[in-house]
């Protein structure tokens, strides 16, 4: 008898950012998959496990509790952020595309939450007011090329840019490089948003200039938010600056 398996997402790291539905999955879930500080956020009560792995097992994670589900047991993953942005939910439906079959009669829940970019951009203002797009900077799934061609292409199309996963110990130079390309195509002033934790009592937001912006702010934990020629700061008042792209640009129609 096939069980079911949720995917959730714990949001920035704040508890008040994980929604009423993930809560809702978590308490009806009695076995949870997944990097271990992430299920570090969960209040689990003593009849639930906790199975978690290292951060880079996803597609083992994702069989690990499909076959559990598959056995009628209550699943839960547990992602940061939204589990389907560049998270676990991707993961899963991967596993269930090349996996056996009885795993497509599994009943499967992806519930939506709140990612990074969405919490950072809270704390400024309204950065992703007008169009934006969200790039990995991690060249562990695809070549770095494509990630440069992509950086190259949205700033050539004024994208507001958010950058996921930008530096590791493995890779700190990409994050420097892919400012250096974008200063090719966007003005020095360009507002660059480095946000830390944002929620939580960690957090650290900075706002650098592009012309200025330097790698060595962030870490795999920064969400980056890059803003597009049309991106404005409101600065004075005797609060922090505010961040925000306009809904209209130039030339269109309001």
């Amino acid at each position: 008898m096939s069980g079911i398996l949720f995917v959730i997402g714990t949001g920035p790291g704040n508890p008040e950012q994980m929604t009423p539905e993930a809560h809702s999955a978590v308490s009806a879930s009695t076995d949870f998959f997944g990097y271990g500080p992430y299920l570090d956020r969960l209040q689990l009560g003593a009849h639930q496990n906790r199975h978690p792995s290292d951060n880079r097992e996803e597609m083992r994670r994702a069989g690990d509790a499909l076959t559990m589900a598959a056995g009628g047991r209550k699943v839960c993953i547990v992602s940061g952020g939204d589990p389907g942005v560049f998270a676990m939910a991707a993961a899963v439906c991967e596993a269930i595309d090349t996996g056996p079959a009885q795993w497509r009669s599994i009943e499967l829940v992806v519930v939506p939450g709140i990612t990074a970019m969405l919490a950072v951009a809270a704390r400024v203002g309204a950065p992703l007011g007008h169009d934006f797009c969200a790039i990995s900077l991690s060249d562990n799934l695809k070549s770095w090329d494509i990630i440069e061609k992509r950086l190259t292409l949205a700033a050539k199309a004024g994208f507001v840019i958010a950058l996921y996963n930008p530096v590791s110990k493995a890779r700190p130079w990409q994050l420097g490089k892919a400012f250096e390309l974008l200063r090719a195509h966007l003005p020095r002033q360009t507002p660059v948003i480095f946000g830390r934790a944002a929620g939580r009592p960690d957090e650290r937001i900075i706002i650098q200039p592009l012309g200025d912006a330097h790698a060595s702010v962030a870490d795999m934990a920064t969400c980056i938010i890059i803003g597009s020629p049309e991106t404005r700061i409101i600065s004075g008042g005797g609060r922090p600056e505010l961040v925000y792209t306009p809904r209209s640009m130039a030339g269109g129609n309001k």
